[in-house]
């Protein structure tokens, strides 16, 4: 089950498409939907969760902690909506296709993907294009 969870004023629309969307993207990666929480917060929310938890003291657009068991993922994505704001301006991208690429983001790190050296940074942005491209909604 997918789960949106909020520490801020911002409130996600059509979170029954954005949680279906989700959970076909685990299934296109042949994974178990387990429990995912996704908690939208701000940047004083995260900063304290990046400092307290991994010790980096940076501003964050997401942090995900990994719960999953075998093939079923579970775990919580936190997600500052000031940095999808910021980041939306910074790559000239609306704040709606910005935060779909964070959403898929936290579920493509439990699939297994990372993004810390050069080729695995664009494998992961080629898989957040490639899931991006699952979302529609019906009109």
């Amino acid at each position: 089950m997918i789960n949106f969870n909020y520490e801020s004023a911002f409130v996600l629309d059509n979170e029954e498409v954005i949680a279906s969307w989700l959970s076909a993207v685990i299934v296109s990666e042949n994974k178990k939907e387990g429990e995912i929480n996704y908690i939208f917060c701000d940047d004083e929310y995260l900063h304290k969760i990046n400092l307290e938890y991994l010790n980096h003291d940076t501003l964050t657009d997401i942090i995900s902690f990994d719960y999953s068991m075998g093939n079923e993922l579970n775990g919580d994505i936190f997600v500052s909506i000031e940095r999808v704001v910021d980041n939306a301006a910074d790559f000239k991208v609306s704040f709606e296709a910005e935060l779909k690429r964070v959403l898929v983001h936290g579920i493509l790190h439990y699939c297994g993907y990372k993004d810390k050296g050069e080729v695995d940074e664009l494998l992961m942005r080629s898989k957040e294009d490639e899931k991006i491209a699952l979302f529609h909604v019906e009109q």
